[in-house]
């Protein structure tokens, strides 16, 4: 009899409908209604609780609707169905502004966006699939890229019911990744803007039947976008709104176990934005661990290496965290993928450094004017009109990781006088390392300078006999175009490219 039973409470168990699928609208906390959709983990019976992941979009996009969608390889985003085979629910959402939601776009603030999830957290802690750590505390991971990097971190500097967050793609400062050193990214800028505008119109866009509609950017994204593309420059005013958004003066606040992976080849969001963020965590014993994959903003140009690796990054860290299974191990707190396609790890960032390639150069002469830009909107490019300094050829194999160093001596005059140049390393194979370039603020009224930067960070694979050099050119398309007439000499060039053990 007891046999019979437990057959018939087994079948009963299999028959079990599993949770559903919704959607749902949630009014934030100035009544903004957030379109929302939930997902339960795969195979979860009614009854049955299970962690949830929040999985904020990409810019302008609306939050993910297939409930099967695959890892993204270039992006290193990892794909709902992926979440949800691991044992997780997940949550997407129209951030305020895109898609289905309303409000204005604030561009991932914590007073507006990250005041939103908190909100969809308080209907998350109602649902009875969550599992919850008391009432109204789900526990609750966060996965994302880009915009949906960025809306982790100030949700998980003011909300302390995030458990884990593992950002993709994110900055440290919208200030240092749109407009470093003081020169706008125009590259980027104008693929953003345009985007921006279209997926923030208001659904029915020209054909809505309430007449016109605007875009419902806030409007100093709306003024960055007219001022960047007439005068090159974005407003202080607006600088002032940006940097108010963090993450970066918020980093004190985010105290829970955090995964970053970034591009090699993002030009958006570089490899400083992912290192200024696990600096700050790491210096104060937050769990961090940092991933550098080849992809992100940008075109990756020499291989990817093991396909899944992002996507077991993530899982496992969630594992452990989120899950909270002390079994897991998560790896080496820093891995990189290399031009070479092959992945590596150390112990921590920054690697500890057993040497350098370094040049040495002088007396050359830089003309400055509005001539034609080297490189492409998205990637650098060997430019054409630039002063080199090579550098010497690797006497063994070497592990290039981290940020270059530059240091100039200069003089020479322009009008305007206060102006850029662009450095970027390239190699061998006639390829601009990571397709970055570097600003380097400039003042020619005819007096000597000297100024010293850090250039992009950078994952390279020297073999014996490699070679690279610097190019200093006048204007890139990836930044913000020249307006300066006049030239500048280089009395020294210094450059070093970090080599680790």
């Amino acid at each position: 009899m007891k046999r019979i039973v437990g057959i018939v409470v087994v079948t009963l168990a299999l028959l079990a409908p599993s949770a559903q699928a919704r959607d749902a609208v949630v009014r934030s906390f100035d009544q903004t209604a957030i379109s929302m959709h939930f997902f339960a983990a795969e195979g979860l019976a009614a009854g049955q609780r299970a962690p949830t992941v929040l999985v904020g979009p990409g810019w302008s996009m609306a939050g993910e609707t297939d409930e099967n969608s695959t890892s993204e390889e270039l992006f290193g985003g990892v794909g709902v169905g992926a979440l949800r085979g691991a044992g997780y629910n997940v949550l997407t959402w129209d951030p305020r502004g895109f898609g289905s939601s309303g409000g204005t776009v604030e561009v991932d603030s914590p007073d507006y966006e990250a005041r939103d999830v908190s909100a969809l957290i308080d209907w998350l802690a109602k649902q009875p699939e969550a599992q919850l750590d008391k009432a109204g505390d789900p526990r609750v991971g966060m996965n994302g890229s880009s915009y949906g990097g960025g809306i982790q971190w100030v949700t998980a500097a003011r909300d302390a019911r995030v458990d884990v967050i593992t950002p993709n793609i994110s900055w440290n400062s919208l200030v240092t990744s749109l407009n470093k050193e003081g020169s706008l990214k125009f590259g980027w800028g104008s693929i953003l803007c345009g985007i921006g505008l279209e997926g923030s119109l208001v659904p029915g866009g020209l054909m809505n039947p309430d007449g016109l509609q605007l875009s419902r950017l806030d409007p100093h994204v709306f003024n960055t976008c007219v001022s960047g593309t007439a005068l090159g420059v974005m407003a202080p005013a607006d600088e002032a709104w940006f940097a108010a958004h963090g993450p970066d003066i918020l980093l004190s606040k985010v105290k829970i176990p955090t995964l970053i992976t970034q591009g090699t080849a993002d030009t958006l969001f570089t490899l400083k934005e992912a290192i200024r963020n696990y600096a700050s965590l790491r210096g104060r014993g937050v769990p961090v661990k940092m991933v550098w994959f080849c992809g992100g903003h940008g075109v990756c140009l020499t291989g990817s290496g093991e396909a899944g690796h992002v996507e077991h990054a993530v899982l496992t860290w969630l594992a452990r965290y989120l899950k909270r299974n002390t079994s897991v191990q998560t790896g080496p707190r820093f891995e990189w993928l290399a031009d070479d396609a092959k992945w590596r790890s150390a112990a921590d960032y920054p690697v500890t450094r057993r040497g350098s390639l370094t040049a040495i150069t002088g007396q050359k002469t830089l003309p400055i004017a509005p001539t034609s830009p080297s490189g492409g909107l998205i990637a650098a490019t060997p430019a054409v009109n630039a002063v080199e300094a090579a550098l010497p050829a690797a006497s063994g194999n070497a592990h290039i990781v981290g940020e270059p160093t530059l240091k100039l001596t200069y003089s020479g005059t322009a009008v305007a006088a206060k102006t850029h140049v662009y450095a970027q390393i390239v190699d061998g194979s006639g390829h601009v390392v990571g397709n970055q370039a570097t600003p380097i603020p400039v003042t020619l009224d005819g007096l000597t300078h000297t100024i010293e930067r850090p250039l992009e960070a950078i994952a390279a694979e020297a073999v014996a006999g490699t070679s690279y050099r610097l190019q200093i050119t006048p204007a890139t398309t990836l930044y913000t175009a020249q307006r300066s007439v006049g030239a500048v000499t280089f009395g020294r060039i210094e450059v070093s490219l970090p080599v680790v053990g």
